[in-house]
């Protein structure tokens, strides 16, 4: 609480209203004290020369004084001169004494003092007036104020010769009590005008300090975002003109405001939604603003990065600030993260410059290459194993037919293997070119979809039926190797829209990759089985399997885990390619898992949906 007081107290004694209050309250007691300074002084020297001329010595009497002193000095004439001295009313005299020239005192008015007649004076004042006869008047504070008047006395016939001096003594109590009195009575004038100026000064002072003290609640609640209040201007003076500027100022500084809020907004909306990323910095290279998608390119929380180093952040080792803000060069910045695949970023520099050309920053805009440097790297990979793909078949084509042109084709045992080899190289290269525009047309989304609600588990049945016929036909000659095929089938009917025929070709793929791969005598178990809104079929073999640095891989075009073996084979390294991209063209997922030397199960995963058995009411409208 008192410390509470006590910051009230220091506000009001730091405040304009009441500095004024005091400087004015100061400024009005100094007049008054130097005024009245001035006034006491000037009375005092009026007064005292008022009494002076009240004590002197009228000059009927002093000429009686000086005819009794032109006699000789006698008994008869001192008392004459007692006489004229005691008939004389004194007032404020408390002792008059005559002395002749020679410095012998003639007659006192104090009766106490009568033994001092016709002694010699010792006062210096008197023997300097009865030399030189000119008045002495003096003022002496020696117990008590009194005034010394000591006047010279001429002869009375007119030859102004020296006979004596009067000496007067009077005491100037009085006066100076009423000097005091005066001074008392100015003191409580002065209190009462200090006091009265002080309520002047205030009211005053309120006057002006109001204005301003509206003025800065305003600024303080502009400050803090509040632009609704104005100012209120009392009077056309300079305080009602400077009132009428603030409130064109706050009005100016809220649309100002606005319009700055309504930029920032709209460029943090755009900041936000930019599939860019970008990181603002100031000049030294400090990190300022970064959106949401540069802090997931980069796998970082604003907090991490707000205030650090730009080239920090993007792991420019060898590149400093100074080099960007020189060169704005552009970079491509790998981030690697432990939790996700590397990311490839291309990163622009470009400068932030005032009017004034000063440069106060750099800006960096971060665009994701990496699925376009993945898909130049693909592209390329693609070409280099087309090419190889072409090149081997049409390499055996040229030798087995240059060895015919050479006379191979004269004998009746090699001329008909050439051709078998030369038929079935074409037929491997017309499978190939097959596949690659089965898959130009579904990249170019032109692929037909014919659709149709099947019921999945007699449409896989159906497809197994013809492998099981291949295994007893003899004239199969690509499938002499014995297998069995299992089949795992709810007794739910599960009903799905697909493509036959493309189906037809997936599941053909990987049955076939399933035999290729199975020992002799191998077991192949296929699955079905409703998982909630999808329905997974799983084709299992025995065979040697796939190494788990390859599973993501063999989904790729023309990769082969055992390249030797899958082309001596005759596969042409596109089938799990097109099936990936039929299932994927249901809105179904196909995946593998596989051990080394345990074999391999593919999944495909197709959208399901449960159909009553009870089925609809299709007349129903």
């Amino acid at each position: 609480m008192q410390l509470g007081q006590m910051k009230k107290i220091k506000s009001v004694l730091n405040s304009i209203n009441f500095k004024i209050a005091v400087i004015f309250m100061l400024l009005l007691l100094a007049t008054i004290e130097v005024v009245g300074a001035s006034f006491t002084r000037q009375l005092e020297q009026n007064s005292i020369q008022n009494f002076e001329s009240s004590i002197q010595v009228p000059n009927i009497i002093t000429n009686q004084i000086s005819s009794q002193l032109s006699r000789a000095n006698s008994k008869k004439a001192n008392q004459q001169l007692s006489q004229i001295i005691s008939n004389y009313n004194l007032g404020d005299i408390s002792q008059l004494m005559v002395v002749d020239n020679k410095g012998v005192i003639r007659a006192v008015s104090n009766v106490n003092d009568q033994n001092r007649i016709g002694q010699r004076t010792s006062n210096v004042d008197i023997k300097s007036v009865l030399s030189n006869g000119k008045q002495v008047s003096k003022v002496i504070n020696d117990n008590g104020n009194y005034m010394v008047q000591i006047s010279p006395l001429t002869s009375a016939n007119g030859t102004n010769t020296p006979v004596g001096a009067i000496y007067v003594r009077a005491s100037l109590q009085g006066v100076f009590n009423n000097l005091r009195q005066v001074s008392i009575y100015f003191l409580i004038a002065s209190l009462i005008a200090a006091v009265l100026g002080a309520i002047v000064a205030l009211v005053i002072s309120r006057a002006i300090t109001r204005p301003i003290e509206e003025m800065r609640k305003q600024a303080l609640r502009v400050a803090n975002g509040d632009y609704s209040g104005h100012v209120r201007v009392y009077a056309q003076d300079e305080l009602g003109q400077l009132a009428e500027a603030f409130n064109t100022l706050s009005v100016r500084i809220e649309r100002t405001q606005e319009i700055s809020d309504s930029e920032r907004r709209r460029l943090d909306n755009v900041l936000t939604h930019m599939t860019d990323g970008v990181i603002a910095t100031d000049r030294h290279g400090n990190i300022t603003i970064i959106n949401e998608t540069a802090l997931d390119f980069l796998g970082k929380t604003e907090k991490d990065v707000i205030g650090k180093p730009i080239t920090n952040l993007l792991g420019l080792k060898d590149v400093t600030i100074q080099d960007l803000l020189s060169t704005q060069q552009e970079l491509v910045v790998r981030v690697n993260d432990n939790t996700r695949d590397e990311m490839i970023l291309h990163a622009n520099f470009s400068l932030i410059q005032r009017v004034t050309g000063f440069v106060s920053g750099l800006v960096c805009v971060l665009h994701d290459i990496t699925q376009q440097q993945k898909n130049e790297r693909e592209q390329q990979q693609f070409v280099s194993n087309v090419s190889h793909e072409l090149r081997t078949p049409l390499t055996s084509l040229r030798a087995y037919v240059e060895a015919l042109n050479d006379g191979a084709w004269k004998d009746p045992n090699i001329a008909p293997q050439f051709l078998h080899v030369i038929q079935d190289e074409t037929e491997r290269m017309i499978r190939m070119i097959n596949d690659l525009l089965s898959l130009s047309r579904m990249d170019r989304g032109v692929a037909r979809m014919d659709l149709e609600w099947v019921n999945l588990n007699d449409f896989v049945n159906h497809v197994l039926n013809r492998f099981d016929m291949m295994l007893k036909s003899d004239s199969d000659k690509m499938h002499k190797k014995k297998y069995t095929i299992k089949r795992e089938f709810p007794h739910q009917a599960l009903w799905v829209e697909i493509d036959t025929d493309k189906m037809m070709q997936v599941i053909d793929n990987i049955m076939n990759n399933a035999i290729k791969y199975s020992p002799d005598g191998g077991v192949i178990t296929v699955r079905l089985l409703q998982a909630q809104k999808h329905v997974i079929l799983s084709i299992s073999d025995q065979g040697l399997g796939i190494p788990r640095k390859d599973l993501n891989k063999i989904f790729d075009r023309f990769y082969r885990v055992d390249k030797a073996r899958s082309r001596k084979q005759g596969g042409t390294g596109l089938g799990l390619a097109i099936s990936k991209e039929i299932v994927e063209a249901h809105h179904g997922r196909i995946w593998a898992d596989s051990a080394e030397g345990a074999g391999s199960t593919f999944y495909i995963s197709l959208p399901y949906e449960a159909i009553s058995e009870e089925g609809e009411n299709w007349d129903e409208v």
